[in-house]
This record gives structure tokens, C-alpha cells and sequence, in this order.
């Protein structure tokens, strides 16, 4: 079992990055709010992991502090609740975000999670009010940096947002509708950014 990564960012295109540990490059898959508190490729970054196993695939999932990794880890033991969509709601929300749904009973907030309909929604209340009831708010990683407008943007970024949003289960129309509205609001520089604003624009108020 790998639970822990230190090494160097090669690569990040939402969902995926590509960490270089003592020269072996590890391929992982991780939430929107793992992007957010990452540092620039090149940079060292500490990865705390989990690794899944499935009849098809085997794949490695990282988070940036052991909190959003707990949660994920108690969202796949929900019925019909795969890591794939466990990915998607901890990119629609963070963990205190997704705490406060739960306990308010707040389905519409849920059911805007590309695959998670209503009864799913339904279930995922159920089934994690209790397991939530004394969770920590305390985040042991890196607290996401804020999101900064910057000068223009580009059609590269565009695109890496637009892909990591369908990725997430987007529709390619709702995605692109969302992207453009953000950016007719402001200039963004980074894509990280660009999808946590699309995703946020997504989320009823």
C-alpha cells in the first residue's frame, strides 16, 4: 500500500499529475482541491495517496493533506459511490464544504455533481451523516492559495480547463458555457484557477 509521496511535480493537467520520487515517475489521479494548493511544476511537493484497485484498472489517487484523503476514503464505502465520482465531488466542493451539505440535508448543492442524481444525493446523506457527525475541520496541508485575476488568459488554458472538466464529467457544452462566462467576468492566468471558478459558477447559491 502506498499512502505517502514526497518528490517532484513533473506534470499537473487536471485530474493528473506526474510526481518524480528518487527517478520513478508515479502517474496520479486527484481532485480540483488538491490542484489548488499545489506549487509550481518543479517545485517539491509532499502527496498523501490512495491506492485503488478495480477489476479494470489499478490506480493511484493524491491529496494534498490527509483530511480530503479521510473523506474520500469514506465516500467510496457509500453504495454506488465509485472513486471516480468521490473525485468529482471533492472538485465540486472541499471536504468542510461537502461536511455542511451533509448536516443541513442540502440535496441541491450535491445533485450539481456531474453522476450524482438525486437518489444518489439522498444516499450520500444518509449514509454519511453519521460517519461525519465528530468530523475535524483541521486541515493538516497546505491551505489553497487564493484565486488571483490576472492580465489575459490563453486558448491553451482554455483548452486544459475545458478537458479537466469534461474529465470530471462535464458535458462538453456545460463546460465550455462555464468557462466563458467566467472569463467574460474577469482575466484569469493559471487553468487550476479557471476550473475552481467554472465549478464554482456551477454551484447553486
Amino acid at each position: 500500500m502506498i499512502g505517502r509521496l514526497k518528490g517532484v511535480l513533473l506534470e499537473k493537467q487536471p485530474p493528473h499529475l506526474l510526481l518524480d520520487v528518487q527517478g520513478v515517475g508515479y502517474e496520479l489521479l486527484a481532485p480540483m482541491t488538491t490542484f489548488y494548493g499545489l506549487p509550481e511544476v518543479g517545485a517539491e511537493v509532499v502527496l498523501h495517496t490512495h491506492f485503488s484497485v478495480s477489476e479494470n484498472a489499478q490506480q493511484l489517487f493524491a491529496f494534498i493533506n490527509k483530511e480530503d484523503r479521510a473523506l474520500f476514503r469514506q465516500l467510496i464505502k457509500v453504495s454506488n459511490v465509485g472513486p471516480k465520482m468521490a473525485l468529482g465531488i471533492l472538485s465540486g466542493m472541499d471536504s468542510s464544504e461537502f461536511v455542511r451539505c451533509v448536516m443541513s440535508n442540502n440535496l441541491n448543492a450535491l445533485v450539481q455533481v456531474p453522476g450524482v442524481g438525486k437518489k444518489t444525493a439522498e444516499r450520500l446523506v444518509v449514509e454519511m451523516r453519521d460517519r461525519l457527525r465528530d468530523w475535524s475541520g483541521a486541515a493538516d496541508g497546505p491551505v489553497p492559495a487564493p484565486v488571483k485575476a490576472a492580465v489575459s488568459s490563453s486558448n491553451q488554458m482554455f483548452a486544459d480547463a475545458e478537458s479537466a472538466l469534461i474529465t470530471l464529467g462535464y458535458k462538453p457544452v456545460e463546460a465550455a458555457k462555464a468557462l466563458n462566462a467566467v472569463l467574460a467576468e474577469q482575466a484569469v492566468e493559471r487553468s487550476e484557477d479557471l476550473i475552481r471558478l467554472a465549478l464554482r459558477s456551477m454551484m447553486p447559491k
